[in-house]
């Protein structure tokens, strides 16, 4: 069961639920995965400290052609969504910031002079956080793309009978990458108006993938009530309500998970994820029906 929490804004308490979740999965005898898609900018590290107990570098492959041979058809300037490769008269011009290492421009240039090389683009670790599996990415300084990163955190997903993916806020290349394949999506919100329009763009763009969803309201007694009158009207389910608690701020400061000094919480977390796993559940037996 693979569980995406995610959000449409950064700052919403994403990570705050993805590690509470890994610790009452794991204190429960599930055996649990936490892993950290969020590569810009991880910091699930902070809060599990983990022992990380293998690094692997991570590099991803852009084009390289053999300006001798190529005829200069356009081809792979054609193809390219993300413009990383242009066909100008009679130069190819390559600029890996842009691209997404799709292998599109290798595999049809019909003169076969476009190879691909390595360039390295960040690393991913493995350890233990007790008995919570922990895999992170981190982008290294300058990178611009992501999802080649994300993708390999992603292939390197522990075996674990349920795996927390901490996805990239928002709702563009990144966060996308890290929902594709995932059972569910939690999406953690607050209730102000840019909570709900933000909520509003992530919602559509797990639809647009085949993502179904449920949602999270965290500092729920601010704000209004808008956010939960649109899960209402658009049948997402609210799973848990989490109040302004001035107590997990300090926490969170601590570099602290709320669970493991707080009874109250730890119930709530705990409510939250068999709520989680009934909804995950559901949707499996409906793909597997169908």
């Amino acid at each position: 069961m693979r569980i995406a929490i995610a959000s449409g804004k950064g700052g919403t308490g994403k990570t705050t639920v993805a590690t509470n979740l890994s610790l009452v999965a794991a204190e429960s005898g599930i055996t649990a995965a936490y892993i950290d898609c969020d590569v810009e900018e991880p910091n699930g590290h902070i809060f599990l400290k983990p022992t990380i107990e293998d690094t692997h570098a991570i590099g991803a492959m852009i084009p390289l052609v053999n300006e001798k041979a190529c005829i200069h058809c356009g081809v792979c300037s054609d193809i390219c969504l993300y413009n990383a490769i242009v066909c100008m008269g009679e130069k190819v011009l390559v600029y890996p910031e842009l691209c997404h290492s799709c292998g599109g421009c290798s595999l049809l240039c019909p003169a076969g002079v476009i190879t691909e090389v390595s360039s390295e683009i960040g690393n991913v670790k493995f350890g233990n956080s007790g008995k919570i599996k922990f895999v992170a990415g981190y982008l290294k300084i300058g990178q611009p793309s992501s999802p080649p990163l994300i993708r390999a955190v992603k292939n390197r997903i522990p075996e674990a009978d349920i795996v927390f993916v901490d996805a990239p806020p928002g709702t563009a290349c990144a966060p996308i990458e890290a929902l594709r394949g995932c059972d569910l999506a939690v999406f953690v919100s607050e209730p102000t108006p840019f909570g709900l329009h933000d909520l509003k763009r992530a919602v559509e763009t797990a639809r647009a993938i085949d993502i179904p969803c449920v949602s999270v309201i965290n500092r729920s007694d601010i704000g209004n009530g808008d956010v939960q009158a649109y899960c209402i009207d658009e049948g997402i389910p609210i799973l848990a309500e989490i109040p302004n608690d001035r107590t997990i701020a300090e926490n969170y400061a601590r570099g602290e998970m709320i669970c493991e000094t707080s009874a109250r919480y730890k119930e709530l977390f705990s409510e939250l994820l068999s709520r989680i796993q009934s909804a995950a559940g559901q949707n499996l037996q409906g793909v597997h029906q169908s």
